[in-house]
């Protein structure tokens, strides 16, 4: 057997070592992250979205189960402001409430997602959803809210361990007091007759998170 050859072999041989360690690229499990963005409110106040947007800001963490699923909980802060609606005696022109919502949702990711990986279904980004239950306090944080979570948005990994994320959040609210306003409670008198005439406000934020948390080794002869 010549040179090349003898080469040839040794290379064949070795190429499931190199696949076996390229394979052992495990999963973090878990994510600790920031956001911030702008926030509004609809409801007797105010009939559409993006009106008198105000900023918000907080902070989540996130396990993942797999490359598709995985489960966060975030807190965050912002104020809801609107205008009364005509023919109202009230002194100030507008009113605020301020707002901290805390919330666990399901994600679901359309893509394998994830960093650099032998698979080629594994993607750095991917558009997901999610869903989940939360509870507001307001009202100088002497009131209690339930509400409905629900989303959409875009991950991206940029970075070994880094994640991006743009999210666009809706939370549906299971009472129609919200603005915190005796006056603005029930003023379409549908309190009792409607079970869709609840509040809802409105996030769009930028976030940034950072990986821990990786997966043991699969085996104790690994060296990675």
């Amino acid at each position: 057997m010549d040179i090349r050859a003898k080469i040839g072999l040794i290379g064949l041989l070795l190429v499931p070592f190199f696949c076996i360690a390229r394979a052992d690229e495990r999963m973090y499990r878990c994510e600790l992250g920031i956001e911030g963005g702008c926030g509004y409110y609809m409801g007797d106040a105010a009939s559409l979205p993006f009106m008198n947007v105000r900023e918000m800001y907080g902070a989540n963490f996130r396990y993942r189960f797999d490359q598709r699923w995985a489960l966060q909980a975030k807190g965050i802060t912002h104020r809801i402001v609107g205008s009364y609606p005509d023919g109202m005696t009230i002194a100030e022109d507008k009113w605020t409430n301020h707002l901290v919502n805390l919330d666990v949702a399901a994600e679901f990711n359309f893509f394998r997602y994830g960093g650099r990986c032998y698979d080629r279904r594994v993607k750095p980004f991917t558009p997901y959803i999610l869903w989940g239950i939360g509870l507001c306090l307001h009202g100088d944080m002497k009131k209690v809210a339930a509400y409905m979570p629900f989303g959409v948005g875009i991950k991206w990994q940029f970075a070994p361990r880094l994640n991006m994320q743009l999210v666009w959040q809706n939370n549906l609210y299971f009472s129609d007091n919200m603005e915190n306003v005796d006056e603005l409670n029930n003023s379409y008198n549908m309190n009792g007759s409607n079970i869709f005439n609840c509040d809802l406000t409105g996030t769009i934020s930028l976030g940034m998170s950072f990986e821990f948390a990786r997966d043991k080794k699969i085996c104790r002869m690994c060296k990675h």
